[in-house]
């Protein structure tokens, strides 16, 4: 029904403004009395095989949504009802800023994808914190942290500081975000000195606390194998939880869009299912280089239940979903543990 009738009407619509109106849509509904119940026994699966546990968490089950898509921790309530396992918020930054100049989300439905260059827009740290504050569910919390854009790379240690002491006692684990393209200079802080740093200092705020919080590292998908490798010594000198494996890319080979579009469109990453093959890659990359047992959280053009299951094969730990959960629709989380129950994956 969703493919067939509602996703045909959704896509006439830009693909900010149609998310927006979903999810403050989703938000009055589910007021309704009743309506949560409705929606939990529709789209979860609860099965004990689903349950995984990873630096200390246990998630009910895998699959989690991916930042970006609750921006601001608005809707983090809302979205669980569709199933997740876990949902991370963000990119959270500590001041508000407007992020770039729209237009800056494009669909490419040839290829099932999405480009956006968003730039971290949101509305700061301290408004997520209020949200947070007032959860009314058990979902299991991701905070996504990253840098306001005029922040210098030199003191970008300090905005990610603010946000991880903001949000230390609200969230579940941490993924520290700086792997995004849409903000000016932010991959330069991938490469070994500075990220070695960034994550030290982290750390080092971690065991100063009564009882730690995990902390990932989301990479981004366009990596050469030296820098994934200068990665990996990093994380397991830092001895941070775990990687989150892929950002969108800036590549645009393969598309089926056709050029002309892609040109008039411009910068900005893609997600969705062109980002399948490299972040799968690197999944396997990192699973050869890392302990057996080190966590790693699978997200990347994950659409249907094969591909979750292939992810899982290559290495994964987890996987997150965002760009094929508005191409699916709101039964994918359900259908894709249903099949991991039906091959066995975690038997």
């Amino acid at each position: 029904m969703y493919k067939i009738f509602v996703k045909p009407t959704l896509f006439l619509f830009k693909p900010e403004t149609i998310h927006n109106f979903v999810c403050k849509t989703l938000k009055l509904v589910c007021l309704i009395p009743g309506v949560p119940y409705v929606l939990k026994k529709i789209y979860t699966l609860n099965d004990p095989r689903l349950k995984r546990t990873f630096f200390g968490i246990t998630f009910p089950n895998p699959v989690g949504l991916a930042a970006g898509f609750d921006k601001d921790a608005k809707f983090f309530d809302e979205l669980s009802y569709f199933g997740f396992g876990f949902i991370e918020i963000g990119t959270i930054t500590p001041k508000a800023q407007p992020g770039n100049d729209k237009p800056r989300m494009f669909r490419l439905s040839p290829d099932e994808a999405l480009i956006n260059r968003m730039g971290f827009n949101g509305e700061g740290v301290d408004a997520s914190v209020k949200r947070l504050k007032k959860k009314k569910t058990n979902i299991i919390i991701g905070g996504n942290i990253g840098k306001n854009k005029d922040t210098p790379n030199e003191q970008a240690g300090e905005d990610y500081k603010k946000c991880f002491e903001a949000l230390f006692d609200y969230v579940d684990y941490f993924a520290v975000n700086i792997s995004s393209p849409n903000t000016p200079g932010l991959r330069s802080l991938q490469d070994k000195e500075p990220l070695m740093n960034l994550l030290q200092t982290l750390q080092k705020l971690n065991d100063e606390k009564k009882k730690r919080k995990p902390i990932l590292l989301k990479i981004s998908p366009d990596l050469s194998d030296g820098q994934l490798f200068d990665i990996t010594s990093v994380v397991l000198k830092t001895k941070i939880d775990g990687i989150i494996a892929t950002n969108t890319t800036t590549s645009r080979d393969g598309l089926k869009t056709d050029a002309d579009t892609i040109k008039a469109i411009g910068s900005g990453g893609i997600s969705g299912k062109p980002l399948f093959q490299r972040s799968t890659e690197i999944i396997k990359y990192l699973r050869g280089k890392l302990p057996k047992d080190f966590p790693i959280i699978a997200v990347g053009g994950v659409h249907s239940p094969l591909d979750a299951v292939l992810k899982f094969k290559a290495g994964a730990s987890l996987v997150q979903i965002y760009t094929g959960f508005a191409y699916e629709g709101p039964e994918a989380v359900k259908r894709i543990n249903r099949e991991l129950l039906k091959q066995g994956i975690f038997c």
